[in-house]
C-alpha cells in the first residue's frame, strides 16, 4: 500500500510539473493588451508600437497598442494596477510614471512600488539643452553665463510640468546655480513652436521629439545631458565636458505589468521584450528615431528605478516643486 501510495504522489507531482511547464512555455495563448499613458503618435507611442509589432511575431500573438492618456500617465498606471496579474496588460511606464509622480502628487491613484513590477527598461530619451537659432546663443557656456549676469530674465519651455524636459532644466539649474522661469506647455511639439519663433529662448528635448528642428536649422543644440555624446550629434559636447557631471537626465521608458504578476510569466515576458528590442531592424529604427536601445533584466530595470527615485526625490523636494 505504502508503495503504491508513493508511487500515485510520484505520479501526482509529475502531473504538476508537466502542468506547470506547459502553462510556462504557452504563454502568451492569447492576445496581449499594451496601454500607452499618451496620445498616439509620441515617442512613448512610436517605442510600444515598433516593439509590440516584433514581440507579436515572436509570440504568435496580437500585441494590441491601447493609447489611454491623462493624468500625467496615471489613468493607464492605474488601470494596469488594477488589471488581472497574468502578463496579458502591460504598460509603457516612464520615469513620470514611475519616479516623478509620487513626488510631485500628495496623492496618486497607484503606487509604483506596490502596484507595479518592472519587466524591462527599453530604452532611453537623452535629453539636449537647444535654443532658438535666432537667440544669440552659441554654446551651452554662453548660455549659462548669459543666464547668471540676468537672474529670472531668461525664462525657459519645457514639455509639461513635470516632465523629464522640465525637471532635466531645473537640474540644470540646480548645478549652475542659475534662476530661470519655467513655462509649460502640453507637448514638446508647441514648446519647441515658440522655441523656433522666439517666444522663449530655450528648453530641454529629447532628439525624438527635437531631431527634425535641429537637423533643419531650426534649433541649435548645445548640450546633452547624457554621459556620452550622441551618435546623432557627435559635434555636440556633454554638460560633464563643460564641468557640470551632475547634470544627466533622460526620459525612461519601460514595461511594467501588475505587482502580482507570476515570476515565470515577467521573466518570459522579459525575454520576449528583450529579444524584440535587439532585433537588428527594431534596434535600427530605435536608434534612428533618437532613442538608445536598452533592454535589460527586470531586477537591473528595479535597482535604476530606486537610483532615480532618490536621485530626483531629492530635487523636486528641495525645490518643492508640487502638481496638486
Amino acid at each position: 500500500m505504502k508503495k503504491h501510495f508513493a508511487r500515485g504522489l510520484a505520479v501526482l507531482s509529475l502531473a504538476a510539473l508537466a502542468s506547470a511547464a506547459s502553462a510556462q512555455t504557452t504563454f502568451p495563448a492569447k492576445p496581449i493588451r499594451w496601454l500607452v499613458p499618451y496620445a498616439a503618435g509620441g515617442g512613448s507611442d512610436f517605442l510600444a508600437r515598433t516593439v509590440a509589432q516584433t514581440l507579436s511575431t515572436q509570440v504568435g500573438q496580437p500585441v494590441l497598442v491601447d493609447n489611454k492618456p491623462g493624468g500625467n500617465t496615471a489613468l493607464a498606471a492605474a488601470e494596469t494596477a488594477r488589471a488581472p496579474a497574468d502578463g496579458y496588460t502591460v504598460l509603457s511606464a516612464d520615469n513620470g510614471t514611475l519616479v516623478f509622480n509620487p513626488a510631485l502628487y500628495k496623492s496618486l491613484s497607484y503606487s509604483p512600488t506596490k502596484d507595479l513590477a518592472p519587466v524591462t527598461l527599453m530604452g532611453k530619451f537623452p535629453m539636449i539643452l537647444v535654443v532658438g537659432a535666432n537667440s544669440g546663443f552659441a554654446t551651452a557656456k554662453d548660455f549659462i553665463a548669459q543666464a547668471k549676469a540676468k537672474p529670472g530674465g531668461i525664462n525657459y519651455a519645457s514639455a509639461g510640468a513635470g516632465s523629464p524636459h522640465h525637471l532635466a532644466m531645473e537640474l540644470l539649474k540646480v548645478e549652475a546655480k542659475l534662476f530661470m522661469v519655467h513655462v509649460p506647455y502640453r507637448g514638446a511639439a508647441p514648446a519647441l513652436a515658440d522655441v523656433v519663433g522666439g517666444q522663449l529662448p530655450a528648453m530641454m528635448v529629447d532628439m525624438a521629439a527635437g531631431a527634425g528642428f535641429i537637423k533643419g536649422g531650426k534649433v541649435r543644440a548645445l548640450a546633452v545631458a547624457n554621459p556620452t555624446r550622441l551618435p546623432q550629434l557627435p559635434d555636440v559636447p556633454t554638460f560633464a565636458e563643460l564641468g557640470y557631471k551632475n547634470v544627466e537626465a533622460a526620459a525612461l521608458v519601460g514595461v511594467v505589468v501588475p505587482a502580482a504578476t507570476p515570476a515565470d510569466v515577467v521573466n518570459t515576458l522579459n525575454r520576449q521584450l528583450v529579444a524584440a528590442i535587439h532585433e537588428p531592424s527594431v534596434n535600427k529604427r530605435m536608434v534612428d528615431f533618437g532613442v538608445e536601445p536598452v533592454g535589460n533584466t527586470p531586477a537591473q530595470y528595479t535597482e535604476l528605478l530606486k537610483a532615480e527615485t532618490a536621485r530626483w526625490h531629492k530635487l523636486i523636494r528641495d525645490l518643492k516643486i508640487t502638481l496638486d
